[in-house]
């Protein structure tokens, strides 16, 4: 069969659809490079277009730091205690070159001398007359023209603190000054009674803080940070303690920056553009600065007069320091949280020499021992707890089923404990022998003898050495003694814990004996108040806050702090009552006239010199009142000696405090015009 041919006519029609169909799919190829050629061109000019201006020519854009504005760390009052104050700084960008090594440099240079002459008429005319007067030599120093100090492309700063008039000077005649910018910057304030300093915190230049590990981070991160204003400068302050460090990222807020456009010879090449900061957020602290003062002035108070009046036949020159944690027992809110010695952080945190009496004062006593003061012996604020820790050891016992509510122990004045033959034995405070007790009398007597023979021994003999430490340590840890409190301050330490080195204390026996009565475990003031707090609960371990909320710089909330359980262990509830009944120590200094009935008990820590001598730590740990408690209170003085004349009347001063801002009952009752006087 012969194929079919297509004629002449047709030949020409197919391939004049062939060549129309090539034309059309050139054009939309054509169409689609081109509109991809226009979005690329808008995205360069509108997106990319400053740093490509400034590229032109083989330039690139540097951006100069400007120090962040970090926001306020406010008390529960709405008192600022740490806070920023606005300044305005004139830095000057070299426009040109006016250095003496170059041939356009030295054409230059009778510009710039000019320029810098008007700049130091103007400081002369309109600067604050109490400030030092700003020299033509000054001016050219700052100027820096030979670049010894910096590139020639980087803004020099000539003058800070401008005054108002300055500022309007320089703002209506910018054009005489080429390359001037007005910069806002800030200074850090700490109130000037030094509120709670320690655990507020304190500001370090980023370039000195890198030995902590968040610093040390954010030093490598710098390096893959795209966004300017997120990059640390090595001049900026940033916290090192305290909350000022806890929360850097929220106070810091965002650096601005000066974008420079410059030439490959570091010169500028176009006009800067200035992205001012942003201001970091606010800290509202559960701190009230009423009761912080009154707890601060106590523990002041109370060591002057130790040193002046004996107590147990002596005075006590060696405490030198002591420390309180007040604690809301519902919230979990921290009101007061005294360390003592302190310091003022405005001598010193905006360039200041460093008083060689803050040295050994800046840390934070209550929470670790590190840099927060030693007594004249050499004690730190990490203690023994001595007898404070007994209604823990009868809560222990009444719990393990060693003995019941209301069984009566015979106290002869000690008790014996070790292989027969070769006892040891430990006697209560001054040998006293108390006779007939039951358990909430052994709280309140403090018998020793009771805690040995009824909680230590019992515990080893149901257990077995190893074992029983180890129920004691995990009764410890739960009720937050040897563990963090989670507050979240930066160096806070767990407390040292002897029970568990048998080489030390001669045998596991030995451990659980002496842990008792309070002699194997030393810890912080705020893990005594944790503590308390859980006394007072019954059972239930608080997370402390240390801040309420977060805001912006409008107001608004960024984030709320609730009430955080921790853990919470199960006792009965008639357990608990023999504990509140206990808590009762009697013959306090300071209570005299107080109103509430309070759960309370005291402490005497022994702990020994260098030179073999044994010293008494004053300890004191407080809820009030003792039905539906409000309040708890801890309070260490190393060396006070007993702590019922030295600790419980730095408390009692809390509980007054708090009582008067906040009522211990749930109103206020401030004090009355009589009553100041």
């Amino acid at each position: 069969m012969k194929a079919f041919k297509p004629s002449i006519r047709e030949q020409e029609q197919q391939d004049d659809r062939r060549f129309k169909t090539r034309v059309n799919l050139l054009f939309f190829t054509a169409f689609i490079l081109f509109s991809a050629i226009i979005i690329r061109l808008a995205v360069l000019q509108f997106v990319h277009g400053p740093e490509t201006a400034a590229q032109e020519g083989g330039g690139q854009v540097r951006t100069f730091p400007l120090q962040p504005m970090r926001g306020s760390i406010w008390d529960a009052s709405g008192t600022p205690l740490a806070y920023s104050t606005s300044s305005s700084s004139l830095y000057m960008t070299l426009m040109k070159d006016y250095s003496n090594n170059t041939e356009s440099g030295m054409e230059n240079r009778p510009e710039i001398l000019r320029i810098a002459g008007e700049m130091a008429e103007a400081f002369q005319q309109y600067g604050d007359p109490k400030a030092p007067v700003m020299t033509l030599d000054d001016v050219i120093t700052a100027l820096d023209l030979e670049y010894r100090k910096q590139l020639g492309y980087e803004p020099r700063l000539v003058k800070s603190n401008l005054s108002h008039e300055e500022i309007a000077f320089f703002l209506e005649h910018r054009g005489q000054f080429p390359g001037i910018q007005i910069v806002e910057e800030s200074d850090r304030h700490y109130d000037p009674d030094t509120v709670a300093v320690q655990t507020i915190g304190y500001l370090k230049r980023f370039e000195g803080a890198k030995s902590l590990k968040e610093y040390e981070a954010q030093d490598a991160a710098n390096k893959e940070e795209s966004d300017p204003g997120l990059i640390y400068s090595e001049k900026e302050y940033v916290g090192y303690d305290g909350l000022e460090r806890m929360f850097q990222k929220e106070l810091r807020g965002k650096s601005g920056y000066i974008s420079i456009p410059i030439n490959p010879r570091n010169m500028i090449d176009g006009n800067p553009v200035m992205v001012p900061p942003q201001k970091g957020y606010d800290i509202h602290t559960t701190i009230h600065r009423d009761i912080q003062l009154a707890a601060e002035k106590a523990i002041k108070d109370r060591l002057d007069w130790l040193h002046t009046h004996p107590v147990s036949g002596k005075l006590h020159r060696d405490a030198l320091n002591g420390y309180a944690v007040a604690m809301e027992v519902a919230t979990g809110n921290v009101v007061a949280m005294g360390s003592i010695q302190d310091y003022d952080p405005n001598v010193w945190v905006n360039g200041g020499p460093i008083p060689e009496s803050a040295v050994n004062a800046m840390g934070n006593g209550t929470i670790s021992p590190y840099n927060s003061g030693r007594s004249g012996s050499g004690f730190d604020s990490i203690l023994l707890l001595g007898s404070t820790i007994k209604p823990l050891s009868v809560l222990i016992g009444l719990n393990e089923g060693f003995f019941g509510p209301n069984d009566a122990y015979l106290d002869q004045g000690g008790a014996y404990f070790g292989r027969a033959g070769s006892e040891s034995y430990v006697s209560n405070s001054g040998g006293h022998r108390l006779g007939y007790i039951k358990p909430h009398e052994a709280i309140e007597k403090s018998s020793n003898a009771f805690m040995i023979d009824w909680v230590g021994k019992k515990l080893y003999a149901k257990y077995g050495g190893e074992k029983g430490v180890s129920v004691w340590d995990q009764y410890m840890k739960e009720f937050g003694l040897g563990v963090s409190t989670e507050s979240g301050l930066p160096g806070e330490h767990h407390g040292v814990i002897n029970y568990d080195k048998t080489a030390a204390t001669g045998s596991n026996l030995s451990s659980l004996v002496y842990a008792s009565f309070g002699q194997q475990g030393r810890y912080s003031t705020l893990q005594l108040a944790q503590y308390t707090v859980m006394l007072a609960n019954e059972g239930k371990r608080i997370k402390p806050n240390l801040v309420s909320k977060i805001t912006d710089q409008n107001g608004n909330v960024v984030q709320a702090f609730e009430r955080e359980v921790l853990n919470e262990v199960e006792f009965s509830k008639e357990h608990w009552a023999v504990i509140k009944r206990g808590m009762n120590t009697q013959g306090l200094a300071g209570f005299e006239g107080f109103q509430y009935d309070f759960a309370r008990k005291t402490g005497t820590s022994e702990q020994e010199t260098s030179k073999g001598i044994i010293k008494d730590n004053g300890i004191f740990i407080a809820y009030a009142p003792r039905e539906n408690p409000k309040l708890a209170v801890a309070v260490v003085i190393p060396e006070g000696g007993f702590g019922s004349q030295s600790a419980a009347p730095v408390a009692r001063a809390i509980f007054d405090a708090y009582d008067e801002v906040y009522g211990l009952d749930g109103t206020p009752h401030p004090k009355t015009k009589t009553e100041e006087e």
